[in-house]
């Protein structure tokens, strides 16, 4: 049987090979490099010739990518560094300095706009805080004068008058004056209401005078001088009856002030009023009933006017030309000693100032509630009450 052999294509032989396996070696190729003419070969033929021509293009190729990569890169740079758009024809050299990194001087100027912001709002907020603190004026205080003696109503009216200057807005301090001793029975109700208080003893004898509240209130008197307090000092008798607002109407008064009172009569068949009669203000002129009191120069119940507590230790502020103590007297008539005191603090009705304006409201009832003879019912003792046992039916 014929064999047929076939020689390898020059493709197959120029391929090299790995491990030391020998193969179609590139001395064309090197030949063909060291000498241009191809003469020498007379086997090479046009594949030979194709391959010889990749190889060139692969081993010189490198040099022409770098280059190319090379050109593009300088002509991309140059277009980043050239400026685009408009530019003034007035540039300087200052315009693309460095920026000043220094640290500012300390004398800082106040004509920078953010400095100026802020030192404008600080400065609002400063002034509105002030305004608001120059309207919160602290109130003046109320020193209130009480009087009170045992008898059957005595706790009922001190539980009463407590519980109104409860409601009143402090500073108040309520001065309660006795007679000869203190009793354990006001000092428990006077620590119970919750008010600023004094306890205060009159040792003046009052037996002999018609109205026993006269020692009591000069021991209150007495005891403001040397303690010089200051405030706006208000007589209230227990057995009074006082609306809120006279309270803050108090606080008003610069000097000396009055407003009108309603009472009942001692017969308890009608009310009446006495006190001031207002223009705005301005005293200008009086009620009263009574032709006995018209010969009075003031004619004020002694729960109708209140005045400046530094009349009594600071005479020199008002200008009195005397400075003997302002107390009320024991020699006058009844009905007298509200008059006689009020000629000691003011001269005439122009250093008075009508509360509230008009004096056209009641403030203060005084009621005249007669209670001396009246004793508790013989047999009310707990004692007694205890010894009672009720069957349950």
């Amino acid at each position: 049987m014929a064999s047929i052999r076939r020689t390898l294509s020059p493709a197959f032989h120029s391929r090299s090979y790995q491990n030391g396996a020998a193969g179609f070696s590139s001395s064309p190729s090197n030949k063909l490099l060291h000498n241009g003419n191809t003469k020498h070969f007379p086997s090479s033929t046009p594949s030979t010739l194709l391959f010889t021509a990749v190889n060139l293009i692969y081993r010189r190729g490198w040099r022409r990518s770098f280059y190319r990569c090379l050109f593009f890169f300088l002509i991309g740079l140059l277009f980043g560094i050239a400026p685009f758009g408009l530019m003034g024809t007035d540039s300087r050299a200052e315009d693309f300095a460095p920026p000043d990194l220094r640290p500012p001087h300390d004398d800082l100027l106040l004509e920078d706009p953010i400095v100026s912001y802020v030192a404008l709002g600080v400065n609002t907020r400063l002034e509105e805080q002030k305004e608001v603190a120059d309207s919160i004026k602290p109130l003046k205080q109320l020193i209130v004068v009480t009087p009170t003696y045992n008898r059957a109503f005595q706790a009922y009216f001190l539980h009463r008058l407590g519980q109104v200057l409860r409601l009143v807005k402090p500073p108040l301090v309520w001065i309660v004056v006795e007679e000869k001793t203190v009793s354990l029975e006001t000092a428990e109700i006077l620590r119970k209401t919750g008010v600023m208080y004094r306890h205060v003893v009159s040792t003046r004898n009052s037996s002999h005078v018609k109205d026993r509240g006269v020692h009591q209130r000069n021991a209150a008197l007495e005891h403001i001088e040397r303690h010089k307090l200051d405030g706006i000092v208000f007589f209230a008798d227990d057995d009074n009856v006082y609306t809120l607002g006279l309270f803050e109407s108090l606080r008003t008064i610069s000097r000396f002030g009055t407003w009108p009172v309603a009472m009942l009569e001692r017969s308890k068949n009608k009310a009446i009023l006495e006190g001031a009669v207002c223009n705005a203000s301005q005293v200008i002129g009086w009620h009263t009933n009574e032709k006995s009191k018209r010969l009075r120069r003031f004619h004020v119940d002694m729960s109708g006017f209140a005045f400046n507590s530094t009349i009594l230790w600071d005479p020199k502020r008002w200008g009195r030309p005397f400075s003997n103590p302002i107390r009320q007297l024991d020699t006058v008539k009844e009905g007298f000693q509200e008059t006689s005191f009020i000629e000691q603090i003011v001269e005439d009705e122009s250093q008075m100032e009508g509360i509230p304006p008009g004096c056209s409201r009641i403030m203060n009832w005084h009621l005249h509630l007669d209670t001396g003879a009246l004793v508790y019912p013989k047999g009310w003792q707990l004692q007694k009450n205890l010894e009672v046992t009720l069957p349950i039916k």
